[in-house]
């Protein structure tokens, strides 16, 4: 860890300082130099923290540094988590210093430590109250002396000492102080372990320390594999994609998946699937028709994008992460390349998986921001075309209604997500037919984006009927008026093929379509396109319809809802 710092220095009273002198010149390669005499050897004739604080300042001339305090009486797991990501988020929080926290046991009490307010958003601590009664605040937020400074904030220590009327002021009468009265701008840091003040203690007590510290890391170990699952989704009504600052109604389905496995191991690896992450091949031959039908963009790359962008946004949330490795496995079943949302599929897994290995909560990542950290996965690191639907209904699961109006996308930086209540049993019968080898999705949406930002009155329109429409289904939705859903499907369709024109929907796509408008169903996109899904009425032959469709190279399945009761 000493290598993160520039220099390390060490305080200590008098009466304990020949035990750190032996200590540093035998045992540890500790530079004598670096150790502080502070003159004190009885409580009564101590400087107090703070003023321990301002002598190393003073004595090494520090004023000009960043500077990370730690008490030296203090036991904490430093096992558990990566100094690394503390000193990341006082860099990233740049207009700010930073202060540690932890979420405090259930038998500790407010009383024994200085507890922090924290705004979920920003991080920022909005009030310290040094060892308060329990009915003073709802917190459980404990703050130790684990702080990192910056130069500002050192003149205010000065500042402090020569105003302050306390003897022997210590750090929580200080950042009380700078927090509450001076607002100061601290942000706060969550670590993943327990901490406790060793004080004054013997070897007995310190062993008593460590066995208790030993029980708690056994406590927080995975028992076993943790398997989580996102599911398919289909577009029942609204816009193709959701950069449109439309609405939209979707269905996760049962059909589809994709799951993900994470265990605790002694190295991070991520595994290859076998059939969409290749890596042996019987034959040149065999290399290049695998290569040529499924392409190179395997689920792999989905795993580690996700894992490097939940460690960054970790880091720039001040959620220090247990320093703990894991094996991490996918699977699906989601047809490619039809617009069923197979690789947001697998970013929600594993992020699923991640949230729960490293014990975070929507507290952490609130729901409605999960989405949006599952598009920036895929947008940013990836370069994959697509927008928030998807991820909104397989992080929300069910029939999901979802509105990116742009007032509420800038208020709030997500849509207003709802869920529809309704029984998976009074859902009308729903099929799905897909192309056996489709184009990428991701290419369907041509240049629609760019006409509807750059003012095109034909695609700002078509979006806005389509932002319409949604609202009415949601209402023939609720009073389970499916006849009426069907118009709108139908309408839908008619509405996107008027925007994108045949050319950029495809034949195939289009013969699709035309053959459900035969059999007389309502039929209409269910994503970017390769796929459609269609609403089956009463007369409905289906098994002509489907042997229709196998006739023409597709697949064709009845959807089973996946609605959580």
């Amino acid at each position: 860890m000493r290598q993160l710092f520039t220099e390390v220095y060490l305080v200590s009273n008098a009466d304990k300082y020949k035990h750190f002198e032996r200590w540093a010149a035998t045992a540890s390669d500790f530079p004598l130099e670096n150790l502080i005499n502070d003159g004190s050897t009885l409580p009564t004739n101590s400087l107090g923290s703070l003023a321990d604080f301002e002598l190393v300042l003073r004595v090494k001339n520090l004023w000009e540094q960043d500077v990370v305090v730690i008490a030296g009486d203090m036991l904490f797991q430093d096992c558990k988590f990566e100094m690394s990501q503390v000193l990341e988020f006082f860099r990233h929080k740049s207009d700010g210093d930073v202060a540690i926290y932890y979420e405090m046991h259930e038998s500790e009490s407010t009383l024994s430590r200085g507890i922090v307010e924290v705004c979920s958003e920003t991080k920022r601590i909005m009030k310290f109250l040094e060892k308060p009664k329990s009915t003073q605040t709802n917190s459980r937020y404990a703050s130790v002396v684990f702080y990192c400074f910056r130069p500002l904030t050192l003149q205010n220590v000065l500042s402090y000492l020569k105003s302050s009327e306390i003897q022997r002021p210590n750090f929580g009468s200080f950042m009380q102080w700078l927090i509450n009265e001076e607002k100061v701008t601290v942000y706060g840091m969550k670590l993943p372990t327990g901490f406790q003040l060793i004080g004054d203690v013997g070897l007995k007590d310190y062993e008593s320390w460590v066995k208790y510290f030993s029980k708690q890391a056994h406590s927080f170990e995975i028992k076993g594999p943790i398997t989580k699952r996102a599911y398919a989704r289909i577009g029942l009504i609204g816009n193709p994609s959701d950069g449109f600052f439309g609405k939209t109604i979707s269905l996760s389905i049962k059909n589809f998946w994709a799951e993900t496995t994470i265990e605790e191991s002694p190295t991070l690896r991520l595994i290859p699937h076998p059939l969409n992450d290749p890596t042996e091949f019987g034959s040149l031959s065999d290399l290049h028709g695998i290569s040529s039908k499924e392409g190179y963009q395997g689920g792999l790359r989905l795993l580690q994008a996700t894992c490097k962008m939940f460690y960054h946004f970790c880091a720039h949330r001040g959620i220090a992460l247990s320093r703990r490795n894991f094996t991490l496995s996918y699977d699906t079943n989601i047809p490619r390349q039809v617009g069923l949302a197979g690789s947001s599929a697998i970013v929600t897994a594993t992020l699923k998986c991640l949230m729960e290995f490293y014990n975070l909560t929507e507290s952490d990542l609130p729901k409605p921001l999960q989405p949006k950290f599952i598009l920036e996965v895929e947008k940013e690191e990836l370069m994959i075309n697509a927008g928030l639907q998807d991820r909104v209904v397989q992080v929300y699961e069910g029939l999901i209604y979802m509105d990116f109006t742009r007032e509420l996308m800038n208020k709030l930086g997500h849509g207003h997500y709802e869920y529809i209540n309704i029984n998976w049993t009074e859902l009308p019968r729903f099929f799905l037919t897909y192309l056996s080898n489709p184009s990428d999705s991701g290419k369907i949406h041509s240049d629609v984006s760019t006409r509807f930002h750059t003012g095109d009155k034909v695609v700002q329109q078509g979006m806005s009927d389509l932002a319409s429409l949604t609202d009415e289904t949601l209402v023939a939705i609720n009073e389970r008026r499916w006849n009426d859903v069907a118009k709108f499907m139908q309408k839908n369709f008619s509405l996107r093929r008027q925007m994108y024109g045949d050319a950029v929907l495809g034949k195939s796509n289009i013969k699709m379509i035309e053959i459900g408008q035969k059999h007389g169903v309502a039929v209409k996109f269910p994503g970017s396109g390769g796929a459609v899904l269609g609403l089956l009425n009463s007369d409905t032959v289906i098994d002509d319809l489907r042997k229709e469709y196998q006739s023409h190279g597709c697949v064709f399945v009845e959807v089973i809802p996946h609605i959580p009761q």
